[in-house]
């Protein structure tokens, strides 16, 4: 399928699928961020609630070049609006629980407690706006022994055991490069927002969601915590998977291709690619028995090869097969750039950049990225005005640091 029919018969008169959904936004760094990013990608009319005094998020490395504006900010907060507001005043309090009487959702991941200290917490919230869905993203969650410690994603990476079984074998644990905690809890906190929206409009009944970043972990690992209950031992494969040989990074020689077989039928047309017919009858338990053998078998074979080599061949016989690409090298993909990975977007200060696109593609719905993130306060006027504001009213917040 070319990109001409995927699209045949899209509509160019929406934001996305969940056009009308309203989001308030009270979140900071980067789990609360993206599962309110993924909503504004889907359509949804995201107001992100800002300290005057900006988002810790905002300084994430690295910066744009020729800016100074940081990548992960401008990243995560695209295609919203931002107010700013000190929740913690009795007058940002009030102006909070005004904005979210208006909205279908409200997603917020400060430590247990801390909104409902300051007047605005799900209780708050209900009582001003019943069918809410209120979104709490937070280190362990809203109950349990540990829910009132903070918890940011490399202690949930490691409390849950992810970190245990990162990394080569021998060496110790290894954290994830990138936010994968952070990352995992913001998609389960937009899952969350969007199932309680689909019970709100067949009831009417609003409710709370708990969302944990060290829960969202363990429920992305594959079963292993269903293997630590058992006293199942779980190894640290590296590159390599415990159930599956040959598949491994194998060096060539011009640099590294990840390349490997599954199947009994892929391995018979691995062992003709790379000239070891003998070892073709060998069936996955046989493989299992003999993993230096067909491993050292891949290996020596793509030694003598240049990457593109191997991959061509590989994708002659429709065996699995990549380069080991860096992020800039991803970047200048043909199949990053069909896919509208990257998006070119006029940045809050002029400057442009090529910011990542939504993963996922609607056919009747599409997304992309509709506008750069805002800077602090963006959208202060627009949204007090619509709420009543007058302009001596809302000076009066500015001079007062609420807003």
């Amino acid at each position: 399928m070319d990109r001409e029919q995927f699209y045949a018969n899209a509509r160019n008169d929406l934001t996305g699928p969940i056009e009308g959904v309203t989001v308030l936004d009270a979140t900071t760094t980067w789990a609360g961020p993206m599962a309110a990013c993924v909503l504004a990608d889907l359509g949804a009319d995201v107001l992100k609630v800002e300290h005057p005094k900006g988002d810790v998020g905002r300084r994430l490395q690295p910066i744009v070049p020729g800016s100074e504006l940081g990548i992960p900010g401008e990243t995560v907060h695209r295609n919203k609006r931002c107010i700013s507001l000190d929740m913690k005043t009795p007058e940002g309090r009030e102006l909070f629980l005004k904005l979210a009487s208006e909205v279908d959702v409200v997603i917020e991941n400060f430590k247990p407690g801390t909104m409902a200290g300051w007047g605005i917490g799900y209780d708050d919230v209900a009582k001003v706006n019943p069918a809410s869905v209120y979104v709490s993203i937070s280190g362990f969650g809203q109950f349990g022994p540990l829910s009132p410690l903070p918890g940011y994603d490399p202690v949930a990476q490691n409390f849950s055991g992810w970190s245990s079984l990162n990394g080569e074998p021998g060496l110790g644990p290894t954290k994830a490069p990138t936010y994968f905690g952070d990352d995992l809890s913001g998609l389960h906190g937009a899952i969350g927002a969007l199932a309680a929206l689909r019970h709100r409009d067949k009831t009417g009944e609003g409710q709370h969601v708990d969302v944990s970043l060290v829960d969202s972990v363990m429920f992305q690992c594959n079963g292993n915590l269903t293997a630590g209950a058992m006293g199942v031992k779980l190894e640290r494969w590296g590159n390599q998977f415990s159930s599956v040989t040959p598949i491994n990074i194998y060096s060539c020689k011009d640099g590294d291709v990840f390349a490997g077989v599954l199947l009994d039928a892929h391995w018979i047309e691995m062992c003709d690619m790379i000239k070891r017919p003998e070892l073709a009858n060998m069936s996955i338990t046989d493989r299992m028995h003999a993993r230096e053998t067909v491993d050292g078998a891949l290996r020596d074979w793509c030694a003598q090869h240049t990457s593109k080599q191997v991959t061509d061949q590989c994708a002659e016989r429709g065996l699995p097969a990549t380069p080991v690409q860096t992020f800039e090298q991803a970047a200048q993909h043909e199949h990053v750039l069909a896919r509208d990975m990257l998006q070119n977007v006029e940045l809050s200060d002029g400057s442009t950049a090529p910011i990542t696109g939504p993963a996922v593609k609607f056919s009747r719905t599409p997304t992309k990225v509709r506008h750069a993130a805002p800077v602090n306060g963006q959208n202060n006027e627009e949204v007090l005005r619509s709420l009543g504001y007058s302009s001596e009213q809302i000076a009066e917040l500015a001079d007062h640091g609420v807003i």
